[in-house]
C-alpha cells in the first residue's frame, strides 16, 4: 500500500472510495432488504458508514503516508480554535437575522419548541455533522489535493465537491435546494482558507462549521423567523435558508474577510 502514495490524487481517491464501499455494502446491503429506506435506517447505515471512513483513514494514514499520529496528520486539533470558530460563527449568523429583521425583511417569532431541548440537540447535531464533513472533506480530500495541485486548485476541486455531494438526494429535492450551491461553494472555500490560517488544524473550521449548522438548526426547528415577503426570497435566502439569498453570500464573504481577526484571537497554531 506504501506504493499508493506515489499514484495521481484521482487513483488515490478512487481506491480509498471503493475500499470504503468494499467495506460498507456487504452490510449496507442487508439492513436495507431487511428494513427498508426509511429515515431510521438511513441514520443507521450513515453512521455505518462514516464508523468504516474513520476506520479507514486510521489505516490510510499509518499504512500509505507513515504517520505515527493520522488524527493529528488529518488536523484534529485545536479545541481552543474549535470554541472560537462556534462562538464566531453563530454571532455572525445571529447578526444576519438581526439585520433583516431590523430592515423589517424578517419577523420574529415565539419558539414552537422549548429553548433548552432545541439548543442542546441542535449543538450535538452540529459539532455531530461538522467533524464528519470537516475530516472528510478538509481532512482527507484537501490532504489529497493538495499533494498534487496548486493551492488554488486544491482549494476550489475541494470546495466544488464539498457543494456537489450536498446534491445527492431525490431530484424533486434538488430541484427546490439547488440555489444553496453557490452558498455552499463560498461556505467551503472560506473553511479550507479557516484551516490554512492554523496551519492545517481543523478546529477552527469545524467551529466555524458547526456555528452555523447550530444556529439555522435553532431557527428553523424552533420556528422563530418569518419572511414577510417584503423583498424577494433570492434576496434573504429561497425557501428561508440563508445560504440561497444575496445577504447570505455576502454575509459569508464578510466572515471570510474577518477570519484572520478572529484567529489572532488564538495562540500560535506552531506552539499550541
Amino acid at each position: 500500500m506504501r506504493t499508493y502514495a506515489h499514484f495521481p490524487v484521482p487513483i488515490r481517491i478512487g481506491i480509498f472510495v471503493s475500499a470504503l464501499l468494499a467495506l460498507w455494502l456487504p452490510l449496507a446491503g442487508p439492513i436495507y432488504w431487511l428494513w427498508g429506506t426509511g429515515n431510521t435506517v438511513s441514520i443507521l447505515t450513515m453512521l455505518l458508514l462514516y464508523g468504516e471512513f474513520v476506520f479507514l483513514l486510521q489505516l490510510w494514514g499509518r499504512i500509505v503516508y507513515q504517520q505515527a499520529q493520522p488524527w493529528r496528520y488529518y488536523g484534529l486539533r485545536g479545541r481552543l480554535d474549535l470554541f472560537i470558530g462556534l462562538g464566531f460563527s453563530l454571532l455572525s449568523l445571529f447578526s444576519l437575522y438581526l439585520l433583516e429583521g431590523g430592515l423589517g425583511w424578517l419577523v420574529w417569532r415565539s419558539p414552537t419548541v422549548g429553548p433548552p431541548m432545541i439548543i442542546l440537540e441542535g449543538l450535538a447535531v452540529a459539532l455531530g455533522v461538522a467533524l464528519a464533513e470537516e475530516l472528510l472533506f478538509r481532512g482527507w480530500l484537501l490532504n489529497e489535493l493538495e499533494r498534487d495541485y496548486r493551492p488554488g486548485v486544491a482549494l476550489w476541486t475541494c470546495s466544488t465537491l464539498f457543494a456537489l455531494l450536498h446534491f445527492i438526494k431525490p431530484l424533486e429535492v434538488i430541484q427546490q435546494s439547488w440555489p444553496q450551491f453557490l452558498g455552499l461553494l463560498l461556505l467551503g472555500s472560506m473553511l479550507v482558507q479557516a484551516k490554512r490560517l492554523r496551519q492545517g488544524r481543523l478546529g477552527l473550521p469545524i467551529g466555524l462549521h458547526a456555528g452555523l449548522v447550530w444556529g439555522y438548526y435553532i431557527v428553523d426547528v424552533a420556528d422563530l423567523v418569518n419572511y414577510p415577503g417584503r423583498v424577494p426570497g433570492w434576496v434573504t435566502g429561497i425557501n428561508g435558508h440563508p445560504l440561497a439569498g444575496v445577504m447570505g453570500l455576502l454575509f459569508l464573504g464578510g466572515m471570510t474577510l474577518s477570519l484572520p481577526l478572529a484567529a489572532k484571537l488564538l495562540p500560535s497554531a506552531k506552539t499550541n
